[in-house]
């Protein structure tokens, strides 16, 4: 079993408050994880209201498809939102 993990930044130029950054928070992690059935959830930067991080997982049985995957999520996420992705960090898979 194979897994990879991300940590993505984006900047959410619009935003005025909270709830804005909650908004779209709520929009990408909800279609992203029904698109790619993967574990995604904000995990830093929650009280600043134009920055926007977020953690995702994959595990799979193969590591090359474990790759491919994240490479997906990732581009997915940065071309269905109005944030601007502005950090990425993604590990290397690990056997475990």
């Amino acid at each position: 079993m194979y897994t990879i993990s991300a940590k993505l930044t984006f900047h959410i130029p619009h935003s005025t408050s909270l709830k804005d950054k909650r908004q779209v928070c709520r929009s990408l992690i909800d279609k992203t994880r029904q698109k790619f059935n993967v574990t995604i959830a904000e995990v830093d930067t929650q009280d600043s209201h134009k920055t926007l991080t977020i953690g995702i997982a994959v595990v799979s049985g193969d590591i090359g498809h474990t790759k491919n995957s994240m490479d997906e999520i990732v581009r997915y996420m940065d071309g269905n939102t109005e944030a601007e992705l502005t950090s990425e960090l993604i590990t290397e898979a690990e056997k475990i």
